[in-house]
Formats: structure tokens, C-alpha cells, sequence
């Protein structure tokens, strides 16, 4: 059993795959080729935003996003800790201070309840994360950001095709960062992400920074970076977006699959296995299915030896990783993400996963647990 199956997906969409790559083996135009153009309107118009900007990596989309904040050493930016390290890697490289609030304890997302008490006049942007595939409450989060003038980047690495009160993920503030990482919802045959915005002068100055800076051929009105989509990877993302609403589909049908079968082996308010919370204003492309267990790495150890691969989204919160230490904030700041941290475990997740293999991964969870 595989926690994420790619190979079933390639062999589905084979075809269409090898004819993009051939295409783009046949032109010669592997960095900004046609594909890009292509693939930033199909992209643009699925989100419902006027821009989407391709870029290397999911860190660069935020990254990129940062800079067209014009974000920089003395500066704040409001997210939190429980997430992937590059949500405040990418503060800190430009010499800002994550500034972080705890999470939701249902849906492990940025509590808006917390949020307006970390805002100070050095507050230059928020970011929420839109965590495991289900979108942050951007509705109370924006309206505490319009509050104090400041802009929203969405963290939606894990949300692509996600929708909040009916509209799509990245879609729902000033900017939305997304990832193209292999195991993602979307996801590439490599690194690659993009941004989203219907603001005309950040997509200007995104488009700028994605190429060093350039608005026009060797003339720098900005500094940026090597930040392209390869026109090959835009390829192999054309042909996934030919199915891709027949996955997120498979996804929500197996998520709810999941927690089906954890209600019927132990109990719908069970404090041994706490299934997922999806808010009933989002759906989910449940980028991972996470529960909740009592002695992980038990579980984990057990699980295992019965086959069944699991993973950990997130083992320690940022503001207990050694990069973040000068921040003060030790053990009991966050306690939270704390507590997520120390019970989560993703259990295998793909479009492509049987009937009868949820049914084995639950059974496997049952049978660790009750050890």
C-alpha cells in the first residue's frame, strides 16, 4: 500500500502526460513557453481570480508574495505555528519576525479569536495556512484585517481546490500561494506553485519578481529571483487539471469514507481516534486525512508492522524548532498546536485509494490502538 499513489494517476492519464512533455520536447522552449501562458489562464479562471502567477516552488509563491508586499527586516507577519516550516521561513529570510497564534483545535487552522491581540503597528501582512486541504475562516480573518489596513496571504499549499462559502481556495484574500509539490492535490512532476490575485499591480510586480526583477529585457526596477515554472512542469499540470475534478470528487467521497469506518470502530465521540472536522462552510480536498490518537508513536510503530504507511504533519510546532528559538517562545506558548503536535498522524490518502484498503488502514488503527 502506498500513502500517496502516483503511479495508479499515471497510468490513467499517460497519454495526455507523454503528449505535453513531447510537446514541449518538440519546441524547445523550456523555461516561459507557451505552457505557462496556457496554464496560468486555466488556472486563473478555476480559481475565479484575474491572475495567476507560476512559479518554482510553493516557498517561492510565498516568498514572492512577500517581496510584492515590499515586507522586510523590522516587519511582522501574523501566521502560525502549526504548519510546514516555509510558511515563516520565508518571513524570516527577508528579515521580518513571524509573529504566531494559535490554532483552532477542530480544524488546526488560525483562530480568528486570537488573531487581533498579535497585531501591532509593525503588523505588515497576516497568513493563514488553510492546513491538510480545508480553508482557514476568511471571513472573520478578513474582516479583522480590513480593520487594521492590512493584506491576507492565503498559506494554500494544501488547499488547492478547496472551496470556503463556495469559492475556491486561493481566491479569498489579497493573495493566494499554492504548492505543486508531487504529493499534493495538484501537483507536479516536481517543484512548482503559484500565485493568485486579482489586484493588477501585485500580479505586475509578481511577474517581475519572478524573473529578477525584470519588466522588460535586462531593465531591473526591483530585485527578485530565479522563481519560473519549467514549461514541463506546466505540461504535466495541464494534463492532471483534465481529471482533477474527478479527484478532488474521490477525495471528499473518501474522507468522508474514512471517518465512516473510524465512527463505526470506535464511536462517533471517541477520545482514543478523533477523526477529521471539516466546517460545514468548506469542502475539503483532504491534501492529508489526519486523526487524532493517544500514544503515537505506539500507534505508529504498530500500524506500521501491519503494513499500512502513515506520516506525521507536524512532530513540532515552529516555535519550538531550533531556527526559532530567539523568539522566546518555549514550551506552553502555543499549547494548541502543542497538543496537535504531539497526537496528529495522516493515514493514506489519494484518489486512487479501494474500499478495501481504507477498510485494512482502519482496521490496522483498531487494532494499534487497542494494543
Amino acid at each position: 500500500m502506498d500513502f500517496i499513489d502516483l503511479k495508479t494517476q499515471y497510468r490513467r492519464i499517460k497519454p495526455a502526460v507523454d503528449a505535453r512533455i513531447a510537446r514541449v520536447l518538440e519546441h524547445g522552449a523550456y523555461v516561459m513557453g507557451p505552457e505557462i501562458t496556457e496554464l496560468e489562464h486555466l488556472l486563473a479562471a478555476y480559481c475565479g481570480t484575474q491572475h495567476c502567477v507560476t512559479v518554482a516552488s510553493g516557498s517561492d509563491a510565498l516568498l514572492i508574495a512577500l517581496l510584492a508586499l515590499e515586507i522586510g527586516p523590522g516587519d511582522e507577519v501574523v501566521t502560525v505555528p502549526f504548519t510546514f516550516v516555509a510558511t515563516a521561513e520565508m518571513i524570516a529570510l527577508l528579515g521580518a519576525r513571524p509573529v504566531f497564534v494559535d490554532i483552532d483545535p477542530r480544524t488546526y487552522n488560525m483562530d480568528p479569536a486570537r488573531l487581533a491581540a498579535a497585531i501591532t503597528p509593525r503588523t505588515k501582512a497576516i497568513m493563514p495556512v488553510s492546513l491538510y486541504g480545508q480553508c482557514a475562516d476568511f471571513y472573520a480573518i478578513n474582516a479583522i484585517a480590513r480593520s487594521h489596513g492590512l493584506p491576507v496571504i492565503e498559506d494554500a499549499a494544501q488547499s488547492f481546490g478547496a472551496t470556503y462559502k463556495g469559492r475556491r481556495s486561493n481566491a479569498l484574500s489579497t493573495l493566494g500561494a499554492t504548492s505543486f509539490f508531487p504529493s499534493k492535490p495538484l501537483g507536479a512532476y516536481g517543484d512548482g506553485g503559484a500565485l493568485f490575485t486579482s489586484d493588477d499591480t501585485l500580479a505586475a510586480m509578481m511577474r517581475e519578481i519572478r524573473l529578477h526583477g525584470q519588466d522588460r529585457r535586462y531593465h531591473h526596477p526591483r530585485l527578485g529571483l530565479t522563481g519560473r515554472l519549467d514549461s514541463i512542469q506546466a505540461g504535466v499540470l495541464l494534463a492532471k487539471m483534465e481529471v482533477f475534478d474527478d479527484e478532488v470528487a474521490a477525495r471528499i467521497r473518501l474522507g468522508a469514507r474514512y471517518t465512516e469506518l473510524i465512527v463505526e470502530a470506535f464511536g462517533k465521540d471517541s477520545t482514543r481516534v478523533r477523526a477529521p472536522f471539516i466546517d460545514p462552510r468548506n469542502t475539503s480536498v483532504c491534501a492529508q486525512y489526519t486523526v487524532e490518537v493517544g500514544g503515537r508513536e505506539f500507534v505508529e510503530t504498530r500500524i506500521k508492522a501491519q503494513g499500512v504507511p502513515t506520516a506525521v504533519h507536524y512532530p513540532l510546532p515552529l516555535h519550538l524548532q531550533p531556527v526559532f528559538a530567539h523568539l522566546g517562545q518555549g514550551e506552553g506558548s502555543f499549547p494548541v498546536s502543542e497538543a496537535a503536535a504531539r497526537r496528529v498522524i495522516s493515514l493514506p490518502m489519494h484518489p486512487y485509494l479501494s474500499d478495501a484498503d481504507q477498510i485494512k488502514v482502519v482496521s490496522a488503527l483498531q487494532e494499534s490502538v487497542a494494543a
